[in-house]
């Protein structure tokens, strides 16, 4: 039928290209966002499950970020401790020359000053020992607590080493000296328990801080999968994009040329009329 009313011909080629000008809008934003799902209205279920797996990303970088100040303090400990240890073996030399019974008494007063500086140095170290308020050195920090899972319910604990002088691990009094031989001597032994006990609380920071790192790493490679699944579920695949770009501008265009053709036919019933 030729009517000038309604022009079903034109009303289809319209339909298919608010169609085809519908598809390439939508591809036109995967191209310009890289994503072929942005948004809950483009996929609600592929769209949710990566909402969800962002959120495991964003806990595990909290997680991580835990992991990383633990080992920053863990590491602070290790070159106090280190460093302690360094004093305790200059202290033991110490020692030893002043339990010399022929040494006069010019040369075991220096000794005992050498000795005294070397065992004020050991507060100085374990004093500054702190990162971001922990330290794990002087007893002010009993211990330290890392996140290790997304939900905070798992985490690691380091416990702190003591090494203050009179304590259980530096045995050394902060009075302590070499003033006579038989203090001296005395005091070897005191040095000897004292280095033998900094070297087992570092053997244990060491052990720590290494169960921090593994975990840390761990937690390095469990984000970057996790990035990669969300790839897989939302990025758009370029190559496929722009060649379908390219078809719809093609497409569209012939509808345009479609609806021009469809709007003319109800020219032709003028002829009728000649």
């Amino acid at each position: 039928m030729l009517s000038v009313n309604t022009n079903v011909g034109a009303m289809i080629a319209l339909q298919y290209l608010n169609k085809t000008t519908s598809e390439l809008t939508a591809t036109q934003n995967h191209i310009n966002s890289g994503l072929k799902i942005a948004n809950a209205k483009d996929n609600g279920a592929v769209f949710a499950i990566a909402q969800n797996m962002r959120g495991d990303v964003s806990a595990f970088h909290a997680v991580s970020d835990s992991l990383n100040r633990a080992i920053s303090a863990t590491d602070v400990a290790m070159n106090a401790g280190q460093a302690v240890s360094d004093l305790l073996v200059e202290m033991k030399g110490k020692a030893v020359a002043a339990a010399d019974l022929s040494l006069d008494t010019a040369s075991r007063n220096a000794l005992n000053e050498d000795f005294e500086s070397l065992r004020d140095q050991v507060t100085n170290i374990l004093d500054n020992a702190v990162f971001n308020g922990v330290n794990l050195t002087d007893g002010t920090s009993s211990s330290l607590t890392a996140l290790v899972s997304a939900d905070g319910g798992s985490r690691i604990t380091i416990d702190g080493e003591d090494m203050s002088l009179g304590g259980s691990i530096v045995t050394i009094s902060s009075g302590a000296s070499l003033s006579t031989a038989a203090a001296a001597s005395t005091m070897i032994t005191t040095i000897n328990t004292s280095l033998e006990n900094v070297n087992a609380a570092l053997a244990r920071l060491g052990s720590s801080s290494k169960q921090i790192s593994i975990q840390n790493e761990f937690i390095g490679k469990l984000i970057d999968t996790l990035n990669g699944g969300i790839g897989n579920l939302v990025d758009a695949d370029m190559a496929t994009e722009s060649a379908k770009l390219q078809s719809l501008q093609v497409k569209q265009q012939l509808g345009v040329q479609a609806l021009a053709i469809a709007n003319s036919a109800p020219s032709i019933a003028i002829s009728l009329f000649r």
